[in-house]
């Protein structure tokens, strides 16, 4: 007796596994019951998509290699955001002064979004020479996210492996958007 219910349990599964997963090759979203029944997912539902958002500071055009901020559903990813750019300050300053910039233009891409700091998931930062930047990195960081704040990582590098000469902190996170 006992093994027919995990052979009926197992086929069940089956079922619901095989109608999610036909609505999502469809392109559409499809909740499954038990059983096999399917039922189609609310209107607002989450669904795949990519729309492009351009940082205030960096507009790009058509063709351009990388997009600043995509949306998908209700996710906002949004690339890597430099610490200086020497376009926007003449002196590249040190690691307070470029992750407050950094933050600033985080700050103004997810609002231009849609989101706000309040709805960042996750951060994370490189950080060139980080024995040394951390600390500093840290106090200047403290203040820009609302509690809870965001799941945070970070890695290091040589200052002269960001890319630009100058340049301390790269940052980049993932948001929703309500």
């Amino acid at each position: 007796m006992a093994q027919k219910s995990t052979v009926e349990s197992r086929k069940t599964r089956r079922q619901v596994l095989s109608a999610g997963l036909a609505g999502l090759a469809a392109g559409g979203v499809v909740h499954a019951r038990a059983g096999g029944a399917r039922e189609a997912a609310s209107p607002d539902a989450w669904t795949p998509k990519k729309q492009v958002f351009q940082r205030p500071d960096r507009p790009t055009g058509p063709g351009a290699l990388l997009s600043s901020c995509i949306r998908s559903g209700h996710l906002l990813f949004l690339a890597g955001i430099g610490g200086w750019y020497p376009e926007q300050r003449k002196d590249p300053g040190d690691i307070k002064v470029q992750i407050q910039s950094a933050l600033t233009v985080m700050k103004a891409t997810l609002e231009g979004a849609g989101s706000s700091m309040a709805n960042v998931l996750k951060v994370h930062m490189t950080v060139a020479d980080p024995n040394r930047n951390l600390a500093a990195l840290n106090e200047a960081y403290r203040g820009f996210f609302p509690d809870p704040p965001p799941v945070r990582s970070y890695s290091g590098c040589g200052v002269d492996q960001m890319g630009r000469d100058g340049v301390l902190v790269q940052i980049d996170c993932i948001a929703y958007v309500d």
